[in-house]
């Protein structure tokens, strides 16, 4: 294909649409108006000869056409098209795991202390990970091929849109492919779009785009943009195409991942550190399942790029967790066997319990950008382990970082707060095909959260500046209030906030809940509803028009009769009773919190105290202590918690 001069593209598409300079002044003075995102993406098709359907699927896995307000990605991406700029490239001031809040291990029985993790004076080069490249400047390459220039290529997304059209363009040239209007023939040029530096990652990548591209899919964007990508479910795209591109084969895989994704070994190390007993890290080998049920799976947000955080897991004085996903292409790196635990969540016996995911991205910096490459990397992910390990499909068992207890009282203020409510779980969810939908009528007893992301969008403060109002963004969580009054106060974490009262910070959850989690209805009043919450009646705006939660049937514990109130717990461990001889006891510590006598906590799971003593280096020592105690995992706040079984009744929710 004979690509169009720079000059003659700029004049070919400004007769199609208009984009203002960067210097434009008043709305009123300029000629035209900005033409919709779907025009856009018509518009830069027929100007670069690309298929639209190729264009608009591109997008979608990219940003979902969000145009993300202008800010970078954890990649420095901008815009509909990700178009990347290294000069941006965002970094951590603190990772994931090194803020000294909380002990990722959580284990009384051998407490972490994290090594200092100085920033490097110089950027770092990136290990030796399939998708770990340094970020590349398809921004400028876009504007040699458009004419136009780079900062209005990652800031007006229409602009945007040109850009990546060029480029897809000029890499159909390079692979001396012609510009046909028949989309299965460009299955390279989209493969090599990804920007992977494997063969593997880059045909996940194209053949995610082919099935947007076969299933089709709409959306209104974060800027209100409705843009349609039809469905045409007949396309047989070209997939041997890749072959011209020279990528490296990954090799056969040691992975524990499904076939449709393109994953890698990049193990964390488990190393003695000195010769004392507990002098190792950064895991602890075990057995699971044969030993232990692996019931949860705990999503974070990595809160530095990829390449910083590959190494820091590899770091063997650091801490760990089972895998971590590349934020541009969904390209995955398993560190620890599921088999084993890694120290990711703060507390032991989730560890213990658990398989931890890191997703390269920000809670709320630079605009939380979650990409649709990642959502769906991870959705194959969960979905794989949850039917390899038996785990349910739902919020009790797949839990947020913000979703952990802490193990005692001490440990609640300092517990993480990731991925946070720009998390999409209402999207995510669908891409296990476990949408969240009513199970009951009025009367079921239950509730469980499901605003419609991008409508919803309520306030935040604190993501660029202490105290300052975060622009406008989609949400999956509802603010909750001690009265049904959008101006009643928010309703108090004592743990959280000792003596203080929950703010509006994105990073405090303290009287949020969020998309999947169920609570027990406590009342309605007008578009009000109340659950019971961390001990207390709390309300969340839930109008006919617009609901923020439906209807759902399950079981409920509530204090025996004759209780004033229950202890609540943020582990299952044992009586001491059930602990053998060299095992130390692990005391059995309430939280802060109580039920008091009357109020219904919604049931996730029920099970037996356990406890996995694993201090030394040598497996051989590790036991695993099983009681005959009996706990109900509950949804007691944000977070989860447990509750005895002596102390409560089990009903069903139905009122």
């Amino acid at each position: 294909m004979r690509r169009m001069p720079a000059v003659a593209a700029s004049l070919a598409v400004s007769s199609l649409i208009t984009f203002p300079p960067a210097h434009a002044g008043p709305a009123s003075t300029r000629a035209t108006q900005a033409p919709s995102r779907q025009e856009a993406f018509t518009a830069a098709a027929a100007t670069y000869r690309v298929p639209e359907s190729v264009l608009l699927g591109v997008s979608y896995l990219e940003s979902r056409w969000d145009a993300n307000r202008g800010l970078p990605s954890v990649t420095a991406g901008y815009g509909p098209m990700h178009l990347t700029d290294a000069r941006t490239a965002l970094t951590g001031a603190v990772p994931h795991h090194g803020d000294g809040a909380e002990n990722p291990r959580g284990d009384d029985a051998r407490p972490l202390k994290l090594p200092a993790q100085p920033e490097p004076a110089q950027p770092e080069p990136a290990p030796p990970a399939a998708s770990s490249a340094p970020v590349s400047q398809t921004a400028d390459e876009a504007a040699r091929l458009t004419g136009l220039p780079a900062a209005q290529l990652v800031k007006d997304p229409n602009a945007n849109v040109l850009g990546g059209a060029a480029l897809l363009a000029e890499y159909q040239k390079e692979l001396e492919l012609p510009a046909s209007a028949d989309a299965a023939d460009w299955y390279g040029a989209v493969a090599r779009y990804s920007g992977a530096q494997d063969a593997e990652t880059a045909r996940r990548f194209a053949d995610e785009v082919f099935s947007l591209i076969r299933d089709g899919v709409s959306r209104v964007t974060d800027d209100g943009q409705q843009v349609s990508l039809p469905a045409s479910p007949e396309i047989a795209p070209r997939m041997d195409q890749v072959d011209r591109l020279g990528l490296r084969e990954a090799g056969g895989k040691s992975v524990e991942c499904p076939k449709s994704l393109a994953c890698e070994w990049f193990p964390a190390p488990y190393q003695k550190l000195s010769d004392k007993p507990r002098g190792y890290g950064n895991h602890d080998l075990s057995e699971r399942p044969r030993n232990q049920r692996i019931q949860y799976i705990v999503i974070h947000d990595t809160e530095e790029t990829y390449a910083k955080t590959l190494k820091l897991v590899s770091d063997p004085t650091y801490v760990s967790w089972h895998y971590t996903i590349h934020s541009a292409d969904g390209h995955i790196a398993q560190h620890v066997r599921a088999k084993d635990v890694a120290w990711h969540a703060g507390n032991w016996y989730v560890n213990a319990k658990s398989i931890g995911i890191e997703h390269e991205g920000f809670l709320a910096k630079a605009g939380a950008w979650y990409t649709e490459a990642m959502y769906r990397s991870s959705a194959r992910l969960v979905r794989y382990l949850a039917k390899r390990y038996d785990i349910p499909l739902d919020r009790a068992h797949i839990l947020g970082h913000d979703n952990v207890p802490g193990t005692v009282p001490g440990t609640v203020a300092g517990m993480h707060v990731d991925p946070g409510p720009y998390w999409d779980w209402s999207h995510y969810f669908e891409l296990m095909h476990r949408s969240f939908t009513s199970t009951g009528g009025a009367y079921a007893g239950l509730v469980m959260i499901r605003p419609d992301y991008a409508r919803h969008r309520p306030r935040y403060t604190g993501c660029e500046k202490a105290g300052a109002d975060c622009p406008p963004h989609g949400s999956a969580s509802v603010w909750l209030h001690t009265e049904p009054a959008e101006g009643a106060p928010l309703v108090k974490d004592i743990g959280r906030r000792p003596g203080g009262e929950s703010t509006y910070d994105v990073y405090d959850h303290g009287a949020r809940a969020t998309t999947g989690q169920q609570y027990a209805l406590a009342g309605r009043k007008g578009d009000w509803t109340a659950i019971w919450y961390l001990g207390r009646l709390a309300w969340f705006h839930n109008p006919h028009d617009n609901p923020t939660a439906v209807n759902a049937t399950g079981f409920v514990v509530t204090p025996k009769p004759g209780r004033a109130s229950v202890p609540v717990y943020g582990r299952a461990y044992p009586e001491a009773e059930a602990y053998p001889a060299g095992v130390p006891v692990q005391d059995i510590v309430p939280l802060q919190y109580t039920i008091p006598q009357g109020q219904r906590y919604s049931v996730g799971l029920a099970t037996r105290g356990e406890y996995y003593h694993a201090v030394t280096f040598e497996q051989a020592t590790h036991r695993v202590v099983t009681g005959r105690t009996l706990y109900y995992q509950i949804q007691l706040g944000h977070r989860i918690a447990f509750v005895k079984a002596d102390d409560v009744n089990i009903l069903p929710s139905r009122v």
